[in-house]
């Protein structure tokens, strides 16, 4: 079943259920801070984890003690769709464990 693209006020809605991510253009995306490079490392890796189980991929970029991601569904012709905001949710969930503000 291909990925249905939300209309922007479906975004915005489920947004605020997920402090610090915004609608950014045709993606959305959030940038957390680490204490360190390592911690910022070791998110990475455990969001590397979560896409490869969800079948569903980020642009992740990992900085000395920061970590940027943006996402969006190319399957939809580069719309956000309920698998982003998922994956958005489920990287929301992880953040803390991980030490991100």
């Amino acid at each position: 079943m291909p990925a249905v693209p939300l209309s922007r006020q479906e975004i915005e809605d489920r947004l605020g259920d997920l402090p610090g991510w915004s609608l950014e253009g045709d993606r959305i995306a959030r940038a957390y801070r680490f204490g360190d490079h390592i911690a910022a490392a070791a998110f990475v890796q455990h969001v590397a984890a979560i896409q490869n189980e969800l079948n569903h991929h980020s642009d992740l970029a990992l900085g000395y003690n920061t970590v940027s991601l943006s996402v969006n569904t190319h399957d939809a012709g580069g719309a956000v769709t309920a698998h982003d905001l998922e994956l958005a949710a489920r990287v929301a969930a992880i953040a803390p464990a991980h030490g991100a503000r």
